[in-house]
């Protein structure tokens, strides 16, 4: 009995504003959130819940959701079963620990769609006829409900009138209304759902250095008793020590213990590849096992770029200029005849280019891509952190133009990887990967 209590508790009430009900009743600080049970908000209502396994679903004013199933298998992850359903209003969803380990049991419902993740923190708004979905960081797979995909399944619905969304696609969303066989890719303002209903200051923000902005990315403020209750839920499902004792219980000094010699780690070193299968390839590496062994930094389209464990990451010099050569890359063209009759064409890249001027904070590149889909020359220019990640300028639906996120290493002497997209005409588009080696020239 205890053991079916437990699977039926979705999560917990971490935070509420206005008017919020949980199941018909009041929502207060720390009450569980049971599988199946009505969320909704009033005209003034927030609501933040704590799932189970540390991730965040978060209501905005005049929503009504349900966590329909979030059934955590820690033994075999495989067994993980998650769905949320969003009635109507606007709704965050932040991944948990165990829906990054089963993605393909993921799935969030609107009345018109189905939603599946990549690992992702996503804002959905939705009435009964029309769904918009922004990404904040990660990527999402959008479907309407057609042949097998239904509201009843499970997992994300993916096929050829299916349309994925990442984090890297700066200022876009997904729209589908009702009726509609694809979702549309469309310029996010004012339709947005941070616009439609933007979020709280205090909500919590997205992981720092995320291309997508997505909530808080414009205050950049954060509410210390909201972070209090997230950081004090994480610790405890950790079994760690609670971050913010109450002062009264704050313990004496302790003397400082040796500190024992640090062992040397390799530089942090770039790692990126295929994730799906495409035109019947099959993937070029499992992303749920190497993105437990390494940091997942983007996903885009069938593409993930990872960094290895390892010391500091790599630092940007503060001047100079360094040319890279291309050492190996993998790209296919997507031609849509119809809204459901999609072509895949691998393509070729080749004569790359790529440049950072640290001094300017920036870098340029472009590759020539041939096909029998077509051939083109993609190009892209954007910011270098200080940590080295590539930011690239959004293309805006531009031709021919590349969105890019990628990453520079100390890695064989000097390294650099980014993934792609771009859209070539009104039917195709192309989605790809490139790897670099410094020049010596």
């Amino acid at each position: 009995m205890a053991h079916l209590a437990q699977a039926a508790e979705a999560g917990k009430v971490i935070f509420v504003a206005g008017k919020a009900t949980v199941a018909d009743q009041p929502a207060v600080d720390g009450a569980p959130v049971g599988e199946g049970q009505m969320l909704s908000t009033g005209a003034d209502g927030f609501l933040y819940v704590k799932t189970v396994d540390s991730g965040l679903f978060i209501l905005r004013p005049n929503t009504k959701a349900r966590i329909v199933t979030y059934h955590v298998d820690e033994k075999n992850p495989a067994n993980t079963q998650v769905k949320l359903e969003l009635l109507s209003g606007v709704a965050r969803s932040k991944s948990g620990n165990a829906v990054k380990q089963a993605r393909q049991n993921f799935r969030f419902n609107t009345p018109v769609a189905a939603i599946g993740v990549r690992g992702t923190d996503f804002t959905v708004f939705t009435d009964n006829d029309t769904s918009r979905v922004a990404v904040i960081s990660g990527a999402i797979v959008m479907s309407g409900f057609a042949g097998s995909c239904r509201p009843d399944g499970a997992g994300p619905c993916e096929g050829s009138a299916s349309r994925e969304l990442s984090a890297a696609q700066r200022g876009q969303l997904l729209q589908l209304q009702r009726g509609q066989a694809t979702p549309q890719l469309l310029q996010s303002s004012p339709l947005s759902p941070d616009q439609v209903s933007p979020p709280r200051p205090d909500e919590p923000l997205a992981h720092a250095g995320s291309a997508g902005g997505g909530a808080n990315s414009a205050t950049g403020q954060t509410n210390l008793d909201v972070q209090k209750a997230i950081s004090l839920n994480e610790a405890v499902n950790n079994n760690k020590a609670p971050p913010f004792p109450p002062p009264s219980e704050v313990p004496p000094p302790t003397p400082p213990t040796p500190v024992p010699p640090a062992i040397a780690l390799p530089d942090r070193g770039i790692v990126w590849g295929r994730w799906t299968v495409v035109a019947g390839r099959p993937p070029t590496f499992n992303l749920a096992n190497t993105a437990d062994q390494n940091e997942l930094l983007e996903l885009n389209g069938n593409y993930a770029l990872l960094r290895t464990r390892g010391p500091d990451t790599y630092i940007a010099p503060s001047n100079g200029s360094i040319g890279f050569q291309l050492r190996n890359s993998e790209a296919f063209v997507y031609t849509d005849y119809t809204p459901t009759y999609r072509v895949e064409t691998p393509a070729t890249l080749s004569n790359g280019v790529l440049t950072v001027d640290f001094g300017k904070q920036s870098f340029a590149t472009s590759v020539d891509m041939t096909s029998q889909a077509g051939n083109a020359t993609l190009q892209a220019t954007g910011a270098v952190g200080a940590d080295g990640q590539l930011h690239g300028d959004s293309a805006n639906g531009r031709a021919n133009i590349m969105n890019v996120r990628g990453l520079l290493s100390n890695q064989n002497g000097g390294s650099a990887a980014y993934i792609f997209d771009s859209r070539l005409d009104d039917k195709r588009t192309v989605n790809g990967v490139t790897y670099w080696e410094k020049s010596t020239r």
